[in-house]
């Protein structure tokens, strides 16, 4: 999920730089929520993980 979200910023920063602003705009917003996704499900795998070893 993370490699999505990083691969999605690659593409929003080389379509910024080759002027091609709404497909760095959209590149972004997706980048954006794909590492939003992977924050929720890492501090849920965490703390499944650290109920279960008790």
């Amino acid at each position: 999920m993370l490699h999505y979200a990083v691969v999605f910023f690659v593409i929003a920063i080389i379509a910024a730089i080759f002027g091609f602003t709404g497909i760095a705009a959209g590149a972004a917003d997706i980048a954006q929520i794909l590492f939003l996704v992977f924050l929720v499900m890492a501090v849920v795998s965490f703390l499944i993980n650290l109920t279960r070893g008790r």
